[in-house]
């Protein structure tokens, strides 16, 4: 007769006990080793302490030696030349029907009140009059405050963006589907682009295809394409059999049910697919003001650098209303029903259609007679840069003592000391942590996969600073966790909040995170303390909302038989909500990691002496080479936190039997 432990629950709590306290002791030999070499570092050979010189290779002359064979033994560049020039023939008709001029079709541009109409009704015709109204509102804004042309040329740029990306990822997606190899190459690819930053992106666009408008599209179409890659195959592969073989049996070719069965059967996750594209490529197309790219983005650039700050949070405005407005429009197109109107009139069902014609037809009439209905002329637009600009000087002039004692408390009472303590410990005993980590969580493998990406940090060159990043991420995600759990669990109690909370992240998960310097600076000014604030204001987004989104998704059975079971306020917290909503939890802190690493090199742009400023400077120099190396250690940093906490995760899903 075979005997489980299964058959003996008492059995099975005391093994688990037993693995428990294993893992603990683990842990605390694992923390005890870290502590030791920290402490007995000067007696640590000089090799433990820092890689020596033999380690450190030069990766980057590698790098910049391989594309130099590229460039010029293999005549890639005017291969790289001739798509340049694709996609600036591309963006010259987009905007030549947006603005005008003497490129692309040589038309007259819209006027603003026909650009008004188009978006107004598709607006209405997605989301209703509310959308209708704050499109309309919004657009009469971007005219009215003077700054119509840059929001088409930002707006072109997006037009311009999306359907390549869209077209690319959803090619990449498919293939992927279709061939296991062609998925198992892009995966590692995919998770290092996804975690690499914005600017490391714009480097080699700079040596391949020099500085300009078509730069920006091209370094905007590979930031914005892996995550279409990635829904694509994720909708494709959610396609149930029954599907596939009924499109088999009805005598489908595999051209015909790729796209009348599967395509359109996976079309949920492809249509966010698109709108995370849209949002990617609006956060881009700011940051490629950096090589030339025209728009609103360029003109925020211009504007921070001459420390106008009423006219870049003006211009700001104007980025986050057009964020939120392709944001909102995508979303509602992507769960749009399909419209079964065969069978009724031409006029109704096309009736937007020939809306939209009417009402461009009649703005552009109107303009010949009022050419105040073509564009606003600039001497009739209105700007509220001197109360902002009024704002500042009142904050200077009456926060300056207590701002000022706030940043040298932050500053040198925290923030310099945590630094030195980060730049004092042994890289020995950070890779002890990192790769007994990888062991305890999920075994040799894990331990391989992270020891890889500290290697390269190592012998990059970079540790030092990889380290200072390391201390900003570090210190900007114990606040955001500190600040998003609490809120978490509270709106997660009261349901009117609960809706407040997720819509206020909604929203600002909307603005490009070039976005968050502005207000720091107004605080601030230029220094690190506003780099940390951007990075904290950014990140503290993900972790609020999945803290609400596990503690809501908990079944309602559980909670009240734990609540019959006599658990008061707290206990329940502690005892069920909390351990069950772990690992989304944990999720959540994955993003915050990521977003706050993101904004790190960001907000190298106002402070910090990091990885994002030598990013800067390898773009100012065109160092290729430089520029991927440091791109990759961010990429790496990013990469063993995310395997480290979703094995973390994992584990606690198992042992909760949220997973077999």
């Amino acid at each position: 007769m075979s005997y489980s432990v299964k058959d003996n629950p008492k059995d099975l709590n005391i093994i688990g006990m037993e693995i428990l306290k294993k893992r603990y002791n683990q842990i605390i030999i694992l923390l005890l080793i870290f502590f030791l070499l920290i402490v007995g570092k000067s007696f640590l050979p000089q090799w433990l302490f820092r890689p020596p010189e033999f380690l450190v290779f030069p990766v980057s002359d590698w790098f910049n030696a391989f594309f130099t064979f590229l460039l010029d033994t293999l005549h890639l560049k005017s291969v790289t030349r001739a798509i340049a020039s694709v996609v600036q023939w591309l963006l010259n008709i987009v905007q030549n029907i947006l603005l005008g001029g003497h490129k692309g079709l040589r038309l007259p541009a819209l006027p603003w009140t026909a650009v008004l109409s188009i978006i107004t009704v598709i607006a209405y015709s997605l989301m209703g009059w509310k959308m209708a109204l704050f499109t309309a509102i919004s657009v009469i804004y971007l005219a009215l405050f003077g700054q119509w042309v840059e929001a088409m040329q930002t707006l072109s740029l997006v037009l311009v963006t999306v359907p390549l990306s869209v077209l690319l990822g959803l090619t990449l997606g498919v293939l992927s589907y279709k061939k296991k190899i062609i998925k198992q190459i892009l995966a590692p690819l995919l998770n290092v682009a996804q975690s690499l930053p914005h600017f490391s992106y714009l480097i080699p666009v700079v040596v391949f295809f020099g500085i300009g408008h078509h730069a920006g599209i091209i370094a905007t179409v590979i930031f914005a394409t892996p995550p279409m890659i990635r829904l694509t195959i994720l909708g494709l592969g959610r396609v149930s059999p029954e599907i596939i073989e009924s499109g088999y049996m009805s005598g489908c070719n595999n051209w015909q049910l790729m796209t009348r069965v599967l395509i359109p059967s996976a079309k949920q996750d492809i249509m966010i697919g698109v709108n995370q594209v849209i949002m990617q490529c609006l956060a881009m197309v700011v940051i490629a003001s950096f090589i030339g790219a025209p728009g609103l983005g360029y003109k925020v650039l211009i504007m921070l650098n001459n420390l106008r700050i009423g006219k870049a949070l003006e211009l700001g405005v104007s980025i986050v209303i057009i964020a939120i407005i392709l944001d909102r429009l995508s979303l509602a197109w992507a769960g749009k029903q399909p419209d079964y109107t065969e069978n009724l009139p031409f006029y109704l069902r096309y009736k937007y259609h020939l809306i939209i014609f009417s009402l461009v037809v009649l703005s552009i009439l109107i303009s010949f007679f009022l050419p105040f209905a073509y564009r606003i002329p600039r001497e009739f637009t209105i700007t509220t840069e001197p109360y902002w600009d009024a704002g500042v000087f009142w904050i200077a002039e009456h926060w300056f003592d207590g701002l000022q004692a706030f940043r040298e408390f932050l500053s040198l009472g925290v923030l310099i000391p945590m630094r030195d303590a980060y730049l004092s410990l042994p890289t020995f005993a950070v890779l002890t942590l990192v790769v007994g980590t990888g062991i305890l969580l999920g075994g040799l493998k894990s331990a391989s996969i992270v020891f890889f990406y500290i290697f390269f940090i190592i012998v990059s060159g970079w540790w030092d600073r990889s380290m200072i990043t390391a201390y900003l991420v570090s210190f900007a995600v114990i606040v955001c966790v500190s600040i998003g759990v609490p809120v978490g669990i509270l709106a997660s109690r009261v349901k009117w909040l609960q809706k407040s909370i997720l819509a206020l992240c909604d929203t600002f998960q909307t603005f490009p995170s070039f976005i968050y310097l502005i207000p720091v600076i107004m605080l601030f000014q230029v220094n690190d303390v506003s780099a940390v604030f951007a990075v904290i204001i950014y990140a503290t987004i993900p972790i609020t909302r999945y803290t609400i989104e596990g503690l809501r998704n908990i079944p309602v059975d559980l909670q009240e038989s734990v609540t019959m079971s006599g658990a008061n306020k707290l206990q329940k917290l502690f005892k069920l909500e909390l351990p069950l909503a772990f690992p989304h939890i944990m999720l959540g802190l994955n993003q915050t990691v990521l977003f706050s690493l993101f904004m790190v090199i960001i907000a190298a742009f106002i402070g910090t002496q990091d990885l994002g400023q030598e990013i800067m400077i390898a773009l100012a120099e065109s160092d290729v080479g430089k520029g991927l190396v440091l791109g990759l250690c961010v990429a790496f940093i990013g990469l063993i936190i995310d395997h480290l906490i979703n094995k973390w995760a994992l584990d606690k899903k198992i042992k909760l039997g949220l997973v077999n």
